[in-house]
């Protein structure tokens, strides 16, 4: 498929669904994501949102429709697709340097032949100057912190030049610098080389100035379309079939609900007095995700519907997809 302009999309898919054991996570999903656009993702735990992720690196078949990327059927270790997962500290003794790293972006989805050792460094150079980690080019990937090693991890990710760049909540644990300066790598990624952004996250508000578009996924249902179209509470609350408020509190948004089987902020995070105000005093669910472990997909769509709604119950909270740029205080 193409677009309007005759340009081959960088992901298409079409009439595209996942069920497991009976469960719909989503279907008829359609969607033609353009060179350069940002696209949002987000939903509960166990939406489907994992899952679609690991469709698009060829590790889930569909069960209905079609997805391609640059024009070509998906398969595993393609170098259109580049992924950064969910942050996660490296042991200490983990035996690769920083650069060796980023070198298995150039040269670890290959069989046979592999980058002349020169022509390696030189691009393993590019790449680390790219993303600002040239001084700890040499160090142990144990040794450096949660944001020097995710830098590592997206300029392996971008080693291929990929059409489309897979992010599975790579702000994650982060803090707000750090935050902002991955986010930064991969939005220039999308403007300078042209490669479509899929952003899975539980709060937008850190990348909402990039976002062209949003996929909310929930109760098998899904939204797409730019994000004051489908972050309003009568989109959100078909969506789940129950009350929803979607607020706008100084320029960030916070999903409200006292009966979301799944949340939107990050762990550990609580509500200001400012907000608790605003909401009636209600306080926000922590998030409670299941971690993932080294290059794995982090997977939590095959949470129940009873699991997860017993974290709603429990706290009878909000869902807050918020965060404070300047404090890095959750909001």
């Amino acid at each position: 498929m193409s677009d309007r302009a005759g340009v081959t999309p960088a992901l298409s898919l079409g009439g595209a669904g996942i069920a497991f054991h009976g469960r719909t996570l989503w279907e008829g999903l359609d969607l033609d994501l353009a060179p350069g656009e940002f696209l949002a993702v987000l939903g509960p735990n166990g939406a489907g949102k994992s899952t679609l992720l690991k469709v698009l690196l060829g590790l889930q078949r569909l069960t209905a429709g079609d997805v391609r990327v640059a024009g070509r059927p998906v398969h595993r270790g393609s170098s259109d697709v580049g992924y950064i997962p969910q942050q996660h500290a490296l042991p200490a003794e983990t035996p690769l340097r920083a650069r060796d790293l980023v070198a298995l972006g150039l040269d670890g989805h290959r069989f046979g032949f592999r980058m002349r050792p020169r022509e390696q460094r030189r691009e393993v150079d590019r790449l680390l100057e790219q993303v600002g980690a040239t001084d700890y080019a040499e160090m142990p990937v144990g040794l450096l912190s949660g944001g020097e090693q995710q830098r590592l991890r997206a300029a392996q990710a971008l080693a291929s030049d990929p059409a489309v760049l897979l992010c599975d909540e790579p702000l994650h644990s982060l803090d707000l610098h750090h935050q902002q300066a991955i986010t930064d790598l991969i939005q220039r990624q999308a403007a300078e080389r042209g490669a479509a952004v899929v952003f899975v996250t539980h709060e937008i508000n850190p990348v909402i100035e990039h976002v062209d578009r949003v996929l909310y996924i929930a109760r098998g249902r899904h939204r797409i379309g730019p994000t004051r179209e489908v972050m309003r509470s009568e989109v959100l609350s078909e969506l789940y079939d129950a009350p929803i408020d979607v607020i706008e509190h100084q320029g960030r948004l916070v999903v409200m609900s006292h009966h979301l089987e799944g949340h939107h902020c990050a762990p550990g995070h609580g509500a200001d007095a400012t907000v608790e105000h605003a909401a009636g005093g209600a306080g926000f669910a922590p998030e409670d995700p299941r971690v993932g472990v080294g290059p794995h997909v982090h997977d939590d769509d095959h949470e129940t519907h009873r699991h997860a709604a017993s974290h709603a119950a429990s706290r009878d909270g909000a869902a807050d997809v918020s965060r404070d740029r300047s404090t890095g205080a959750a909001r």
